[in-house]
């Protein structure tokens, strides 16, 4: 049997049951536990014709114009765990098994197509348009893990959001079903969740079924049913009931309660997986108003604090949130890869370890210290609740150094 996916979690809330015309996404993302995750802004750049893009393991032609885009990333590959674009367009990746097993032949990892839907789409639906044209092109696998001794492979699903609509995409090798939400609460993990509501699809994905033999053609046809193992289809989530509980009040702040909630399972702390980077993002309904970002750049949600980042030109780069690069001479990029694992820790988490040495061995200390951050945190999320509710438009000049000035305030916190 394969190993589990890591249990990470993504979801995303429309209005009525969001506040005030905003959709909310967010993600928690569950990787090995040593992990280390950055925060990388790329701008917006014009390529000349037949250059090409260096992925994670291969290299694929690159597009005319890619799209300014900010990522949490594994800091030892190419793509995102998830991350938005200056459009209002968020990707968020999940790990699902299904009856297929996953090509360990190294090819686009789901991690690779976050990077490139967002890089290459406007709108949720090109961003998955995007998506599938790229599995069809060059397939998914290859190693999930920065691990020399052995191969961990996933089939991938995503989590596609724009302000108006999101996609629920989820992959089998180069086959894949999606379902288009417009309304509600909608959480996916690391199971296949979609059954017979789907509003596009794979053209050759029923005949491939049936020439498997997983599906007679006269039934309903189920998605999971058909993909997942026959012990793995259940109903994942236990967040989406914490966030229904909201009402109609969805904010940043619930998605953020949510995401940090150990008991639930959403936050996972587990003995071979950890939330190492989480991502809340509010994108509102009325175009004329910014979308706000938010990642913690740090493991653990529960003891980290999100941080907003707004896109606009010129936007300062955060070099403390980003992991030192070993160019050519990385481990990641030489074959047979692996080999060896270089500190990749950023400022940032340094300071976060030392920080939780501190929460775990003086409570007092410990506990003065949150509750500090917590403050800066709550000062950041009115900062930006001011921003999406006043009538004025923003001068970018305001937000050009957010996320750089929050990350700078967090270190100083720690010193």
């Amino acid at each position: 049997r394969m190993a589990a996916a890591p249990p990470s979690y993504c979801f995303v809330a429309f209005p009525p049951c969001s506040k005030d015309g905003l959709v909310v996404f967010g993600k928690n993302s569950a990787r090995p536990r040593d992990e280390v995750q950055e925060v990388v802004y790329f701008a917006a750049a014009d390529h000349d014709p037949g250059s090409k893009v260096e992925c994670t393991y291969i290299e694929i032609e690159q597009v005319p114009k890619t799209h300014a885009v900010v990522l949490s990333r594994p800091s030892w590959l190419w793509g995102a765990e998830m991350g938005a674009n200056e459009h209002g367009v968020c990707v968020a990746n999940e790990a699902v098994v299904t009856r297929e097993p996953a090509s360990e032949s190294e090819a686009l990892l789901g991690m690779d197509l976050v990077r490139l839907g967002l890089e290459r789409g406007a709108t949720a639906k090109e961003a998955l348009d995007v998506i599938v044209a790229l599995l069809e092109e060059h397939g998914q696998g290859g190693n999930y893990y920065e691990d020399g001794s052995s191969c961990h492979t996933f089939q991938s699903a995503f989590l596609i959001v724009d302000r108006n609509e999101a996609w629920i995409l989820e992959t089998s090798g180069k086959y894949w079903a999606a379902e288009k939400i417009t309304e509600g609460v909608k959480c996916i993990c690391n199971q296949l969740s979609l059954t017979t509501k789907i509003d596009a699809e794979h053209p050759e994905l029923r005949n491939y079924v049936r020439s498997q033999g997983w599906w007679n053609g006269d039934s309903d046809f189920n998605f999971s049913e058909v993909f997942s193992l026959a012990d793995d289809h259940l109903v994942c989530c236990s967040g989406k009931e914490s966030l229904e509980k909201q009402g109609g009040d969805i904010s940043a702040q619930a998605m953020i309660d949510v995401l940090r909630d150990k008991d639930s399972g959403v936050c996972v702390d587990s003995e071979s997986f950890l939330t190492t980077a989480s991502i809340v993002s509010v994108l509102p309904q009325d175009p004329s108003f910014p979308c706000v970002h938010y990642f913690t750049g740090t493991p653990d949600p529960s003891r980290s604090i999100f941080k907003p980042f707004i896109f606009v030109d010129d936007v300062k780069l955060v070099p403390k949130v980003q992991s030192p690069s070993f160019g050519n001479d990385d481990p990641a990029k030489k074959i047979p890869r692996f080999q060896e694992k270089p500190d990749r820790r950023h400022e940032l988490y340094k300071a976060h370890e030392w920080a939780r040495s501190l929460l775990e061995n003086d409570q007092d200390k410990g506990q003065k210290l949150m509750r500090i951050m917590l403050e800066l945190e709550k000062q950041g999320l009115e900062a930006m609740e001011d921003i999406l509710t006043r009538t004025e438009v923003l001068d970018p000049a305001e937000v050009v150094d957010l996320f750089y000035d929050c990350v700078d305030t967090e270190l100083k916190f720690f010193k």
